[in-house]
């Protein structure tokens, strides 16, 4: 909890700089493994599927490039999720009148 003793979001919350930066590295690093699987296999087969390989790599770099640059963007609505309060409020209740015309019993006052 927070110091006003609301609770906190986590849920929503982005990983870590590093953690993002890491899992690009890795998606491009794969990508250009297969982009290099494709230029090999497109100077070693023949026939249509050469094409295919050849068109892998010339197209996985792009596709590389686009994943590696794609950043983590969820919008995180952080605490305040917590904060709004939709309850109504309680209102304080009227004073009530004094009470002139009960049917209490009187007690006499003594004066000296």
């Amino acid at each position: 909890m927070n110091q006003q003793g609301n609770p906190v979001a986590i849920t929503s919350a982005r990983p870590a700089r590093s953690v993002d930066i890491r899992r690009r590295q890795t998606r491009y690093l794969l990508s250009m493994g297969l982009r290099t699987i494709c230029f090999v296999l497109a100077i070693v087969t023949t026939g249509p599927l050469r094409w295919f390989f050849v068109a892998g790599a010339v197209l996985l770099p792009y596709v590389a490039v686009v994943l590696a640059n794609a950043t983590d963007r969820r919008q995180s609505a952080g605490p305040t999720a917590y904060l709004a309060d939709e309850r109504p409020l309680l209102e304080a209740p009227a004073p009530t009148p004094p009470n002139t015309g009960s049917t209490a019993e009187r007690v006499p006052v003594e004066s000296d």
